[in-house]
């Protein structure tokens, strides 16, 4: 599997879009907002640049992409206004990897600046957009030209499925049966990865720039445990299920592995710690529940099925992945399942994701 030209959320903005199955990534984008405030305020107020550069890496499609971007202007434009100081120029990098649904994004720009300056009165600077298609594993901006990072459950998503994970035999992901040389492997993948994504990043942020990351995580140190791999797990039961019934390849689901590793909060701050770039301002850990309509009031019928809506969520983010290896016929199938067997676990036991913030400076 090539990575980079098949991993993208669902695009568009019909039934099964990114765009609207993303509920879970706003809710975390909306907890880890004082993170987020308070490292873009502490930029701002440390030189009032008279321009500010803003990366947003892993954008994706749809409503989040804009959100992000909107929350850190006005957090900047309302700590301006108290000093009675000139609003700066906005340049935002939305960055993605190719198969990205940037179209989506471009056509709802002219929507979101003209809301933006609603808002915000005639005072706000220029907001200039940029869409940059490449790997964030690597350089995409020159050399000292970003102030602020922000990427949210984009880096758990590593550059390749590891080599080495022939004995992972009817998971597609770490498992609680996965044998130790496959942990191995995934976490070796990671440290690669994020080790040259932060030497990449310090080499593009100015002088006291910062970066708030977060990650689809875990609390506890082993990496195969339920809270970190059990979503992928029921996936594997589908697609195991539809292989003892002579629907999908045996050797197919051997060789289909998730490009992904959720880490700690300790292996994140031992990688930024080897690393030496960038020092740490905060490090936090936080918890959102499968289902994200939880709790939400004047829900549709179908959105009280909380199967549904995780099978939903979780088919905008891997149908691509799947499509490209097993083709479109059983997509619709395996996601049947899926809803089914995830309705069933939910109503018996907790189920949530767990979000490491990492809140960074570089040295």
């Amino acid at each position: 599997m090539e990575v980079v030209q098949v991993l993208h959320m669902n695009g568009g903005v019909g039934e099964t879009s990114y765009a609207n199955n993303s509920f879970v990534q706003q809710k975390v984008i909306t907890m880890t907002k004082p993170i987020t405030e308070d490292a873009i305020t502490k930029l701002y107020c440390s030189t009032y640049p008279e321009e500010i550069a803003i990366a947003d890496l892993g954008c994706s499609s749809g409503p989040n992409t804009f959100f992000v971007v909107s929350e850190l202007i006005k957090v900047v434009d309302s700590a301006r206004r108290k000093i009675s100081q000139k609003s700066p120029e906005y340049q935002v990098f939305l960055n993605d990897l190719p198969g990205n649904d940037f179209n989506t994004i471009f056509r709802s720009l002219s929507i979101f600046q003209n809301k933006l300056r609603e808002q915000l009165g005639p005072g706000i600077g220029p907001c200039l957009f940029t869409g940059v298609p490449g790997s964030f594993y690597g350089r995409l901006f020159r050399k000292n030209s970003l102030h602020f990072v922000h990427s949210s459950y984009s880096l758990q998503w590593l550059s390749q499925v590891p080599q080495g994970l022939e004995s992972n035999k009817g998971n597609i992901y770490m498992a609680s049966t996965s044998p130790p040389n496959v942990l191995k492997a995934y976490y070796e993948q990671f440290q690669q990865d994020f080790s040259l994504f932060l030497k990449c990043r310090s080499e593009e942020l100015v002088d006291g720039g910062r970066m708030v990351l977060t990650f689809l995580g875990r609390r506890t140190d082993d990496p195969s445990s339920k809270e970190c791999c059990y979503i992928w797990e029921l996936l594997a039961m589908a697609l195991n299920d539809m292989v003892l019934e002579g629907v999908i390849e045996e050797e197919k689901l051997n060789s289909f592995k998730i490009p992904q590793y959720t880490p700690s909060p300790a292996e994140v701050k031992y990688e930024v710690e080897k690393e030496g770039s960038f020092s740490i301002d905060q490090l936090e850990v936080t918890e959102v529940n499968w289902n994200a309509y939880q709790n939400e009031t004047d829900l549709s019928d179908a959105f009280k099925d909380g199967g549904y809506n995780v099978a939903k969520c979780m088919r905008a983010v891997a149908e691509p992945l799947l499509f490209s290896h097993f083709g479109e016929a059983i997509i619709d199938e395996v996601f049947r399942r899926y809803r089914e067997i995830v309705a069933d676990r939910m109503s018996k036991e907790k189920t949530e994701f767990v979000n490491v913030i990492v809140s960074l400076k570089k040295a």
